[in-house]
């Protein structure tokens, strides 16, 4: 049974639920809305399947990174409507003109963040774009098992603990699988997106979202919520109140604090994720229309690269612009606060709160703190 887990370290991937032969683990939101395991010990037949496929319990061993790269998808268009290098949609074409399946986060009608499957590339544009919110894995491992099974090529994207999840799920290596993460800040959680939604649009429909709009350049994004007749939030991105939050740390999984699957623990086939800093590593190569950066673990992935424009590099100069890449972000001092303040005076209210730098605020946080410990 799962129950012995410590909170903190369970990452929310859904393996033990989805290997469940009883099926009787349930993912259940908690008080920050972040899924737990709930095991029903009626059900329960204590064939210990949970733990062996828990990523977070089985002990691996540290790989070395194979080759990195500095590289953009040599398709303007899908360059500018990825959030970075548009080097997803490259393999994830290729994929689908290979009979194969891709699977990614997209927004439900609901805009709150799935992972699913496409076998069609219009499918695609759904899963393309950075999501700020944990999505739900749901019983994509399952999915994901069958078509490899059946022979079908599975281009699996996902956190580096969502690629963990899937491959301690497998429990097999499978030679018709590309596993991919992306570089992880942390998981937002989807509460509190759920109800920056709320607070947001009122009573206006929501028609589109893009966290990280490139029109003004890629190093200077913004964040939309579109309505039906009117941008219901248009901010730069380091304007935005939900923005704010996620960069300060306040609303990240506990166990994002002391992430165990960062680059030298990685169970991914590749890493993607945009090339921050590339103007300072080579400042050729930057046209601010977005790069990414692309790191193979193995040898056998070369060729993916080789339909890119590219320039290989090294993982240091990665870290440079992408420290979470090797270490965890730092549990911020004022977490606790937010979650106290945002109960009683909303999202926005309790960032500005935990942002503000008046004198009072500062010696009233400080307070809170001690009182806390």
């Amino acid at each position: 049974m799962t129950e012995f887990i410590e909170k903190h370290k369970c990452c929310g991937c859904s393996a033990c639920m989805q290997a469940c032969p009883k099926g009787c683990i349930a993912m259940r939101e908690d008080k920050e809305g972040f899924l737990y395991p709930e095991v029903d010990k009626n059900q329960c037949i204590d064939c210990g399947l949970c733990e062996k496929v828990c990523p977070v319990l089985l002990a691996k061993e540290k790989q070395k990174s194979f080759k990195v790269y500095a590289a953009k998808n040599t398709d303007e268009q899908i360059r500018i409507k990825s959030s970075s290098g548009g080097i997803f949609t490259l393999l994830a074409e290729k994929t689908i003109e290979e009979k194969g399946v891709v699977f990614g986060a997209r927004f439900d009608d609901n805009w709150e963040v799935v992972h699913d499957y496409t076998e069609t590339k219009e499918g695609i544009a759904f899963f393309r774009g950075s999501k700020y919110v944990q999505s739900k894995i749901g019983e994509t491992y399952k999915q994901a098992k069958e078509f490899l099974k059946n022979g079908r090529k599975v281009l699996f994207t996902g956190t580096p603990c969502q690629i963990a999840g899937l491959k301690s799920y497998l429990r097999k290596e499978y030679g018709n699988l590309l596993a991919v993460e992306v570089i992880c800040h942390g998981a937002p959680s989807p509460q509190i997106w759920r109800e920056y939604l709320a607070e947001t649009r009122g009573w206006q429909k929501i028609t589109g979202i893009d966290f990280r709009d490139k029109s003004y350049g890629w190093k200077s994004y913004w964040t939309y919520i579109k309505g039906e007749n009117t941008d219901i939030v248009k901010e730069k991105f380091f304007n935005n109140a939900y923005m704010i939050g996620f960069l300060k740390n306040l609303y990240l999984r506990p166990s994002c604090y002391n992430c165990p699957f960062k680059i030298s623990k990685s169970e991914a086939d590749v890493t993607l994720g945009d090339f921050w800093g590339i103007e300072n590593v080579m400042p050729q190569f930057d046209d601010d229309k977005g790069c990414s950066v692309v790191i193979l673990h193995s040898p056998q992935y070369q060729e993916l690269i080789s339909a890119t424009t590219h320039i290989e590099t090294d993982l240091n100069s990665a870290i440079k612009g992408n420290p979470c890449l090797k270490g965890s972000v730092t549990e911020p001092a004022n977490r606790d606060l937010f979650w106290f303040h945002y109960k009683k005076m909303g999202i926005k209210n309790a960032i500005r709160c935990i942002n503000s730098n008046n004198l009072l605020m500062r010696a009233y946080r400080w307070i809170f703190r001690k009182i806390k410990k």
